[in-house]
């Protein structure tokens, strides 16, 4: 008899979500490691590792957001989730993006040449959009009395704010995570990957009631795909190019602003 089998309903079916997830990260993992022997093309390998990544985030995503549901009275319960698969992906995920903003950032510090980038993005949006109907055929087997591909389909909005409001939020998000990217890479692989997971954590709780805070174009259209369909100038705006307004703020203040504000008073002290 399964041990799960003495468990509440409630309890096997966040175990039966969890055993998923972990399911996804292992299939996935064993997956890049046959990508990166067979595939020698710099492009093919790219887009199938990009492919990859963004779907695990996008599969993990669902789930997570399908178990938020079911403990909605237990928000520290579904914020130590997101911590912890935050650190999975940080762990499992090296070398890739899973945001197109990451790829858009790189692309705008000359750290990635556009055809690499368009490669990247490329695979990225393939992915989110696969998926999302794969998560749907999974759920469709019932295997959790809230695994039902009706779930999938439906438009819950997301947006409690006005519009104004939920860009700014996307974008300080984005602003916020971005930065700490970039500058967060000279600090060791361990501690770089806490310290992000904790970051989105911290942003998931601070954001999470206003726009579900999700700073990621890719993982948006997966998650909320008929809520483009249904309102596509809104969604758009708010989890697009919220995002990218907020990459291109941090870039400008980081790369240009705070140089030119440094060389300034350097010039000004030696009058």
């Amino acid at each position: 008899m399964s041990p799960l089998l003495g468990l509440r309903p409630e309890l096997q079916d966040t175990c039966t979500s969890l055993g998923l997830m972990l399911s996804v990260v292992l299939l996935i993992g064993l997956a890049r490691v046959v990508a990166r022997r067979q595939l020698h093309r710099p492009m093919a390998h790219a887009f199938v590792l990009e492919f990859l990544a963004t779907f695990q985030l996008c599969c993990c995503t669902h789930e997570l957001q399908l178990l938020s549901e079911q403990h909605p009275a237990h928000p520290t319960w579904t914020l130590t989730l997101v911590y912890f698969f935050s650190l999975v992906h940080g762990l499992t995920l090296v070398g890739t993006f899973s945001n197109p903003c990451g790829v858009m950032m790189q692309m705008m510090l000359g750290g990635m040449s556009p055809e690499t980038g368009a490669v990247r993005l490329l695979a990225q949006l393939v992915s989110a959009l696969c998926s999302r109907y794969c998560t749907s055929a999974l759920w469709n087997l019932g295997l959790t009395q809230y695994h039902v591909s009706e779930r999938s389909f439906a438009c819950k909005n997301p947006i409690q704010v006005d519009l104004f409001k939920a860009v700014i939020t996307e974008a300080v998000c984005s602003f916020l995570f971005h930065s700490a990217l970039l500058h967060f890479q000279e600090v060791r692989t361990k501690l770089r990957i806490h310290l992000l997971a904790a970051l989105i954590t911290f942003l998931v709780y601070a954001g999470g009631s206003l726009t579900g805070a999700v700073f990621n174009p890719a993982l948006a259209l997966s998650l909320h795909f008929m809520c483009f369909d249904e309102a596509f100038p809104q969604f758009f705006i708010v989890y697009w190019l919220a995002p990218s307004l907020g990459i291109l703020l941090m870039i400008l203040m980081f790369s240009f602003f705070l140089p030119w504000l440094h060389n300034n008073h350097t010039i000004n002290k030696k009058e």
